[in-house]
């Protein structure tokens, strides 16, 4: 019987599984302050590398980064009515601007230094922007405008898990401004299809594009697309949305421009964004009973080389030898960038080690002992393959020479791997044959019950209110109409209507 390096496996408690995995990991931690966490070094490492490769696409695709305030006066919010009362129940709302002391030893806000209006800590950025847009559109020749930044944003969220739902989270928004609606309806499609692309690639992580439905939609948007991922629990994690905006924000802000024909004319704007949310999602697409398995694409370091010292004299020669390789390393390429290779030094036994990284989900693990210096050898373990059939670390004594030769494509191997085997899980549980959602869903065989895909003819008003209620007793949503779904042949799961389209239903986090 195999013996975890976690106390908690998945099948046991995915909850308790999950949270083990950020603390064994050293992923993140409590802060203090509820629902805000302290990203650790391996947790900001990934995030860091999410940066760069996403950045380099938005850069690739003419948006331009930048910088807007924490702080949005809360009369931005007001202007437009659908995103205020969207996000009224979540907004932490500054009020004064000085502390004084109450002669009893704590400190209160001054009444003195009441602002006159109050201040919203930034939730989103549609607001702000759109004032600074009104500023900089005045012409079709400025258009399109498309700017994004990387920024924290505050929700108060009641209920908070690490990376999934916290209340300050870290993301990129971008934020654009078009002429008409099929330039903005393309640059809308255009972000969806690269958090598609990036969140199958990168992060090996499967996910379903689409449209959410009408009661999903991002507060004032005209239609909100998402990538919906699912985690190995069967749930749905919402890991990107592009919105059109339409003119709505654009009317409220004063986006306006001067056409070629001379006749003043509302802006069409989108937005859309990722967030630290996404390493929620690899944590449980891609983590074992034994901790994280890390894509190598994002992995902060894709190999690592423990030397097994002994405090003799042979150690300097097993740590030359690893210095040596690693540098061998370094030169190679994987993904087409150099390889991320680090020589752990730290003062403890190599076995802890080992274990570290495996619950970080190192790619690559190397052990290098005496013996192995003597026979030009390393001992290589692949994360993704952890365990022989015996139940023994499948552990691979390979001659230094070949190891180095096989480096890039075993990454690249890893890479592939992960992503097959979510993919097969993601296929392998989206039912499309259930007539009782009630009974599919229900009791503990359901608990890994995947999602639902239905036929479905977009009902509105209180028809779509009666669903969503019907859902909500079940404990599911419904996540979005995939994009590449077959087409429809019959009647809404619902309503008897014709359908449109067809929609993913599930349980959610």
């Amino acid at each position: 019987m195999i013996k975890h390096a976690l106390s908690v496996t998945r099948a046991q408690n995915f909850a308790g599984w999950y949270q083990e995995v950020i603390s064994e990991a050293d992923l993140a931690e409590e802060s203090g302050v509820r629902g805000c966490m302290v990203i650790r070094p391996w947790g900001y490492g990934m995030w860091e590398r999410i940066q760069k490769l996403m950045d380099a696409q938005i850069k690739a695709a003419g948006v331009e980064n930048c910088y807007f305030p924490l702080f949005i006066p809360l009369s931005f919010f007001e202007k437009e009515a659908d995103h205020v009362e969207g996000f009224a129940k979540e907004m932490a709302v500054v009020t004064h601007h000085r502390l004084i002391g109450d002669g009893k030893g704590k400190l209160i806000p001054d009444p003195d230094s009441k602002l006159e209006e109050p201040l919203v800590v930034r939730p989103t950025s549609e607001t702000v922007i759109g004032a600074a847009m009104s500023r900089w559109v005045q012409s079709w020749r400025d258009l399109p405008l498309m700017v994004n930044q990387w920024a924290n944003v505050v929700r108060w969220e009641m209920r908070t898990r690490m990376f999934l739902r916290t209340s300050e989270f870290l993301w990129q928004e971008g934020h654009t401004a078009h002429a008409d609606r099929a330039d903005a309806m393309q640059e809308t499609m255009r972000a969806l299809e690269m958090y598609r692309a990036f969140a199958e690639g990168p992060l090996a992580m499967p996910v379903v594009a689409g449209e959410k439905p009408e009661n999903e939609r991002f507060p004032g948007a005209v239609a909100t697309y998402s990538i919906e991922a699912m985690m190995q629990d069967g749930k749905a994690l919402q890991a990107g949305t592009s919105h059109y905006l339409g003119t709505g924000f654009a009317e409220a802000s004063g986006i306006k421009y001067q056409d070629k024909d001379g006749s003043q004319q509302f802006a069409h704007t989108t937005s859309w964004g990722v967030s630290t949310r996404m390493i929620g999602g690899v944590i449980m697409t891609h983590g074992d009973d034994d901790g994280l398995r890390c894509p190598p694409q994002i992995a902060p370091h894709q190999i690592v080389i423990i030397p097994m010292l002994r405090d003799n004299d042979e150690d300097e020669a097993v740590l030359e030898y690893c210095r040596s390789l690693r540098l061998e390393l370094l030169a190679l390429h994987a993904f087409g960038e150099p390889l991320r290779v680090l020589l752990d030094t730290k003062a403890a036994k190599a076995s802890n080690k080992r274990w570290s990284w495996v619950k970080k989900g190192a790619p690559i693990i190397v052990e290098v002992g005496p013996r192995d210096v003597g026979e030009g050898k390393a001992a290589v373990l692949r994360r993704d393959r952890l365990y022989k059939d015996d139940g023994k670390l499948a552990t691979a004594f390979t001659p230094r020479g070949e190891f180095v030769a096989a480096a890039a494509g075993l990454l690249e191997d890893i890479q592939s791997t992960l992503y097959t085997q979510a993919k097969e899980r993601l296929d392998a549980n989206i039912r499309r044959d259930v007539t009782d959602l009630a009974a599919h869903f229900a009791g503990d065989e359901a608990k890994f019950a995947g999602w639902v895909e239905v036929q479905w003819a977009r009902p509105t008003g209180a028809a779509l209110d009666k669903i969503v209620e019907q859902l909500k007793s079940l404990k599911l949503t419904m996540r979005n109409s995939p994009i590449d779904a077959a087409a429809v042949d019959g009647a809404c799961f619902f309503t008897g209507e014709p359908a449109v389209e067809r929609i993913l239903i599930g349980r959610t986090y």
